[in-house]
């Protein structure tokens, strides 16, 4: 009996750790770059499933995967991600060993190969030096650039370059995925394809989307926020955000109606708390 009684303690414990080790916890976060304050008591939690994260330009959404990603420190606030206080110098270095981000613009090495681009992001993140040649092949392979890996990036299309940005974050099996636009410069095929590889990591990882494009939201996202002026103003299903169209917004997509309605709504209470 005694053993009957300790095993489900075990895994309750197992599965609170488990769980800490695929949330990323936000609260009252605050980024001001120069005199602007761009974002203002956010807070936002987020599990396991694939994330998307709408918003007009300006909204935020670019500054908030940069603080997520280790690039920015917060002005204010914390931010404890799979587990792990990035306030803390040590913990924020095995953060990013178990981090993937694509910044909305990606520099390179012109001059590099495809793999040897991916190969350097996986040594940046420390990755054991027996895994790195296999995990380099598999990420290539995964944006379906297998019969490229040894051409220079100065020779790839725009939308190839953003495939190789794709396969560098995915390159560690990242717990943390953070997207920043990454279906710009894609074909409408390799963006059906980016989405399955997308709901594919979210079953075990946190991924974060930032998009503009709503077709992306509805196929790959489990769930949705829009931000608005450094606040999320709106979170749930991308069928509770379609449920707020109605015939005087604009869009093709029930979706795209959902979210313009939103947008009309927020600026009318914007407009209104001013007078």
């Amino acid at each position: 009996m005694a053993m009957n009684d300790e095993q489900p303690r075990m895994r309750e414990h197992e599965m609170v750790t488990t769980t800490a080790a695929h949330r990323i916890e936000v609260r009252a976060l605050g980024q001001r770059l120069g005199r602007t304050q761009v974002i203002e008591g956010l807070d936002l939690e987020v599990e396991a499933g694939v994330f998307g994260l709408l918003g007009p330009n300006g909204a935020g959404k670019t500054t908030l995967l940069r603080t997520l990603a280790t690039v920015l420190g917060p002005s204010s606030g914390s931010l404890r991600l799979l587990g792990l206080d990035v306030a803390d110098g040590r913990e924020r270095r095995e953060l990013r060993r178990r981090l993937g981000y694509l910044p909305q613009h990606l520099g390179y090495y012109p001059n590099f190969t495809v793999f040897e681009f991916v190969e350097y992001f996986a040594l940046l993140k420390e990755m054991p030096a027996d895994d790195v040649r296999r995990a380099v092949a598999r990420a290539i392979e995964r944006v379906g650039l297998e019969d490229r890996a040894r051409a220079k990036l100065k020779t790839l299309s725009g939308g190839m370059l953003r495939r190789v940005g794709i396969a560098q974050a995915i390159v560690n099996g990242p717990d943390l995925l953070l997207l920043d636009e990454p279906t710009a410069g894609l074909d409408p095929e390799q963006r059906v394809g980016f989405r399955a590889l997308l709901r594919e990591i979210g079953e075990e990882a946190v991924v974060i989307v930032s998009t503009h494009l709503i077709e992306d939201v509805a196929a790959a996202c489990s769930e949705v926020a829009l931000m608005e002026r450094g606040r999320i103003v709106f979170r749930g299903t991308p069928d509770a955000l379609a449920a707020l169209g109605d015939d005087a917004s604009a869009g093709d997509s029930a979706l795209e109606r959902g979210y313009s309605a939103l947008e009309r709504g927020y600026s009318r209470a914007l407009a209104e708390a001013r007078a």
